[in-house]
């Protein structure tokens, strides 16, 4: 049976050890689901989306998630062109406007209106060859960002995929205009990733602090961002030291 090797930051692996968890059973049963999911992905890609219904390939993905593709495939279509790519991805994330991905951008000072601005100086899709008579299909760089989302919600022991998990894809999805936007005003991987799982608790505990609903949806923008600049802080040097502890560089 092949062996794969599993990394993991000293604080984690000597409470493995502890617990006594069975890494191998974890990690197979991880990685058969992530399997599942990026084979679906790389599937539903090449074929004629139905993104009104959240079923089959698409049952996993949040309704705003949904939202935001459907969004896209508009704009590529609008466009004329044969391919959804990354930069119709990300404008599809600002055009659904109420989503998670939008807020992290905001806790991180990336405001989505700059986004907005160098998306329209760059093509929104990648260069890709399809063949004729193909229908419309993601571009390499949006599949390889789908997929990236996927793990990324994986790795961070999500059952869903949300609009967080696609920006942190498409931020860091080396080639796609997306990436190349967001990382060009400041959203690179490493901290957009730290803003998420902060985010992600802050939101917990900013509603049972206010008893207000949901942040994601609120109708105002910036008293929301600043809210979770607040809330955010100290979990984020939280993360902070606890990646320094693990010789990472929180800069990098």
């Amino acid at each position: 049976m092949p062996k794969i090797n599993v990394y993991l930051p000293d604080d984690l692996a000597e409470a493995v050890k502890e617990a006594g968890v069975p890494v191998s059973a974890v990690c197979q049963r991880a990685l058969e689901q992530a399997v599942r999911r990026i084979t679906a992905i790389r599937q539903t890609a090449l074929a004629d989306l139905d993104l009104d219904e959240p079923a089959g390939a698409l049952a996993y993905l949040t309704a705003r998630t949904r939202a935001v593709l459907k969004l896209a495939v508009e704009r590529a279509r609008a466009e004329g062109v044969p391919t959804v790519g990354t930069g119709h991805l990300l404008g599809g994330m600002l055009a659904e406007g109420t989503n998670l991905a939008l807020h992290v951008l905001r806790a991180v000072e990336v405001e989505p209106q700059a986004v907005e601005r160098q998306l329209t100086r760059l093509p929104a899709t990648e260069e890709d060859s399809p063949e004729a008579g193909d229908a419309l299909r993601f571009s390499g760089a949006a599949a390889a960002a789908l997929e990236l989302a996927v793990t990324e919600a994986t790795s961070l022991g999500h059952n869903y995929v949300g609009c967080e998990h696609l920006l942190l894809g498409l931020a860091t999805e080396p080639d796609g205009t997306a990436g190349q936007v967001l990382r060009s005003l400041g959203a690179e991987p490493r901290p957009t990733r730290r803003a998420v799982v902060a985010a992600l608790a802050g939101y917990v505990h900013l509603r049972a602090q206010t008893r207000q609903p949901d942040p994601a949806t609120s109708t105002s923008p910036a008293v929301v961002a600043a809210a979770l600049r607040t809330e955010l802080q100290p979990l984020l040097q939280r993360i902070e030291r606890l990646e320094r502890h693990a010789g990472l560089n929180p800069e990098s």
